[in-house]
């Protein structure tokens, strides 16, 4: 049985090591996805389980793992991605011409930021195409980087873009081609504490926010805002429309769209 009655000391060693504040965190579900991962390595206490992760690298990377949220597929939720297609990008060339700026934050495993340059393909020669892509979990950026996904992950993408940009790898797997992984440049970022990138004409963040207390995000919608140009675009997930966007400098352009004014 795990002793949890150490929890705000827990939560200052791991800002510490590993520089992720759990504060930030909405703390009844993170509590608990930590406790399960304690438990199954067989761990009493707090103090234990963080004298095992600074001496195991191993163990402090399925740390990070398991406390990052990856669920992750291809084309989520269709209609979104039909808008970004047919209003959105046209706006975005039209405003800032083809050489556009994306910052895909939280991009998980790669699907969506692939999958924007695979939208953005149709519009504009892959050259032209540069995507910043970043996680806090350097495994999940190290599997998008090498882009093998199972079928499940390719479920609701239209099967144009998997017969041209994938090739199937023995029953239920399918390599992106190199010549779409090469428009996207993945790094490793903390939301929470790094700098943001300048510049960006449109950031996509989805399914992340919820996860976050209402303080991060405030903090975090005015640091988007500062880190897209004048007329730049927000894509957010289907479960986090902005409560008084104008507050963090945002117009709602369309649902799950906000533009910086």
């Amino acid at each position: 049985m795990l002793e949890t009655d150490n929890y705000e000391k827990f939560k200052k060693d791991i800002l510490a090591l590993a520089k992720i504040d759990l504060n930030s965190y909405k703390e009844k579900q993170m509590r608990r996805r930590i406790n399960t991962l304690i438990t199954k390595n067989h761990i009493a206490t707090y103090d234990e389980y963080v004298a095992l992760i600074k001496k195991d690298k191993e163990k402090f990377e399925q740390f990070i793992n398991f406390l990052t949220i990856n669920v992750s597929e291809f084309y989520r939720n269709p209609d979104q991605w039909k808008v970004l297609e047919n209003e959105i990008l046209p706006y975005l060339f039209e405003r800032f011409g083809n050489d556009i700026r994306i910052w895909s934050a939280a991009c998980s495993t790669g699907d969506e930021p692939y999958t924007l340059v695979m939208l953005l393909a149709k519009f504009i020669p892959l050259n032209r195409i540069h995507i910043l892509a970043t996680d806090l979990d350097k495994q999940v950026l190290e599997k998008a980087q090498i882009g093998l996904y199972d079928e499940k992950s390719l479920k609701g993408l239209p099967k144009e873009f998997i017969k041209k940009h994938f090739t199937q790898v023995g029953g239920k797997s399918y390599q992106i081609h190199d010549e779409i992984k090469k428009c996207v440049e993945f790094k490793q970022h903390n939301l929470l504490k790094d700098s943001y990138p300048s510049g960006c004409d449109m950031i996509v963040c989805r399914n992340v926010m919820i996860y976050f207390t209402e303080d991060a995000k405030k903090s975090i919608y005015h640091k988007f805002n500062q880190a897209l140009n004048e007329d730049g675009m927000l894509f957010v997930g289907s479960t986090e429309q902005i409560i008084s966007a104008e507050d963090y400098g945002f117009t709602a352009y369309r649902s799950f769209f906000y533009k910086k004014d």
